[in-house]
């Protein structure tokens, strides 16, 4: 599929440099990119999911507790 994004005209150039020193496409390198991210999101929400059950803590509360701590 074809489609159309714009870049920093310094980010692409750099692209465009490294795309040549790699001997690789742009567009391969923009995808490989992309599907690292999408990825790395996976691992996040698995993450997320596995923790789904954990107590929270109210920030302020932990802020008390690291105060009277001595920790802040």
């Amino acid at each position: 599929m074809r489609t159309t994004i714009t870049l920093n005209d310094k980010i692409f150039k750099a692209l465009r440099i490294r795309a040549a020193e790699s001997n690789e496409s742009v567009s391969k390198m923009v995808e490989d990119a992309i599907k690292e991210q999408i990825l790395e999101d996976l691992e996040d929400l698995q993450t997320v999911n596995k923790r789904e059950y954990e107590p929270t803590v109210d920030f302020s509360v932990f802020v008390k507790e690291l105060k009277a701590d001595g920790l802040l």
